[in-house]
Parts: C-alpha cells; structure tokens; sequence
C-alpha cells in the first residue's frame, strides 16, 4: 500500500484521492466509467487523475482497474464476497463500508491527506478550494443549515478530505470500534451518531461542506456555476444510479458547451429515477 500511495500522492501536499470498486461498480459502462469520465470533462480537473487510488475490493476489479488507469489497489477480506453489487445495508454491505475504514486510517499513519471520494460521486471542479486550513475533516453533507461549523448539519460520508495527525489517526479509530455500539448501521450513520464526542474527547475540527457545491440527490446546488461535485446517494439500484448520473453528465456538457452569457439558465434535468 505505501508504495502505490507514494506513486500517486501529489508531490507538493502529499495528497491523494482513494475510491473503491467492485466487480459489478467496475464493469465496462458502470460506475467506474462514468467516474472517471467525469474528471476528464470536468473544469480543469483532469489532472488530478493521476492522484487518483483505486481500491479494487476483488480480483476482477482488479483486472478491470489495471487495463484502465496507473494507480490500482487490490484490497480484500478473507471469507468476503464483494464482488457483486451490494443491497444497502446486507451484511456483505456492511463489510465493504466498513472495511474501507481500515484502509483510510493505514494512509493517515503513512503520513498523507487523502480525499475519499464514493465512485457514484461526480467531479467537475477542484473541491479543495471549499476545504478550509483549519478543519482535520471536511465532509459533505446531506442536510445543511447554512453553518459549515454547526455541528447539527448530517455528514455524507461519501465524500470527505483529512489531514494526517494524531486527531484524525485517533477519530478513524473510534469510529471503527463505534462499530460494535451500533450493529446494523453503516459507517456514515455512526459517524453523525459519535460526532459530538469526536469534537469533545479528540478536539477534532470538522468543516461541513455546502451542498451548493458538493451536491448529492439529496441535497444538491441547482447552480451550474458552482458545482464541485454530484453524488448519486439517496437511490437505490445500481441502474437507477446510472441512469442519473449519465444524465447528470450529459447536463454537465451541455453547460460547458453554452455561450457564456446563457450559462447562468443552465438546470439539471429533474426528476430522474432519484433526483428529484
């Protein structure tokens, strides 16, 4: 791991952007596809492509992952199937969501900041730039009161960057061994369950990130010229994912295909089979 960390790190900040697939999320003209696509049409944000970990969670994804990009992982848990696509909150599910936990905690330790980005996540501008100095944790959110330091706004943990220290090493720590206080739950809903005492016990500083700019079906900025990022959560069925995010793509090229002064009419193409 720290070998293909250091090969994909941004050399000046020691940055990298981790993302986890499966067989079914990897398969040609699935999620991984549609994921990586989005940094090439994004607003100068195709370089950071080289930045980018993919975390194969099996074999084919693997193999899937190795004929499409430089910086792949193959991460697995013995007696675990991750292979097919996962029904929210089964217990293979919940492995995988946990699982990628341990990996994220391995990297701080290794001395780097990363970003976690879903692979149903959208990119089309640098999100660094809403990450404020002083947070050990920027992450977006689903409901948002206006506030990036109300600690009452719910995290998505879809999408979220941490610097390497002794607050954050500790934090992916409690929040594994929360785990075991809240069975059936996925990480994000332990996290928002443990999030006052993260701030308490370990001083930890969280930033939440405004919609308007990390946007999810959930909650999502309607302003074309803000968007960082679109997250297909809050659906369910991987053919419902795909079905909105290719939309979500072919808005994102209409807008940049607009004459300047129309762009500000720009609108994403609602309802879909989630967004709404």
């Amino acid at each position: 791991l720290a070998a293909v960390v250091a090969r994909a790190a941004t050399p000046d900040d020691r940055t990298v952007i981790i993302t986890c697939v499966n067989h079914a999320w990897a398969a040609p003209g699935s999620l991984l596809d549609l994921f990586l696509e989005s940094f090439r049409i994004g607003d100068g944000i195709a370089h950071l492509l080289a930045h980018v970990l993919i975390v194969a969670m099996d074999p084919a994804a693997m193999a899937r992952c190795q004929g499409l990009h430089p910086h792949c992982y193959l991460y697995t848990m013995p007696g675990v199937d991750f292979a097919s696509a996962k029904f929210y909150l089964t217990k293979d599910y919940l492995e995988l969501v946990w699982s990628k936990l341990k990996l994220q905690r391995r990297i701080l330790q290794l001395g780097y900041n990363f970003i976690f980005t879903d692979v149903d996540v959208m990119w089309f501008r640098n999100p660094l730039k809403h990450v404020t100095a002083y947070a050990d944790m920027s992450v977006s959110t689903d409901i948002f009161f206006g506030d990036p330091d109300n600690i009452d706004n719910f995290p998505n943990t879809g999408f979220f960057h941490v610097k390497p220290n002794n607050r954050t090493i500790a934090m992916t720590r409690v929040w594994h061994e929360a785990r075991e206080r809240h069975p059936g739950l996925h990480e994000q809903a332990v996290f928002n369950a443990i999030k006052k005492g993260l701030v308490r016990d370990l001083g930890l500083r969280v930033q939440y990130i405004d919609p308007a700019f990390m946007g999810g079906f959930c909650s999502y900025g309607k302003d074309l010229g803000k968007i960082c990022s679109m997250h297909a959560n809050c659906c369910v069925g991987l053919g419902n994912k795909l079905r909105d995010l290719r939309i979500v793509l072919d808005d994102w090229k209409n807008y940049t295909r607009m004459p300047h002064w129309a762009k500000h009419a720009a609108r994403w193409t609602v309802p879909g089979a989630c967004i709404h």
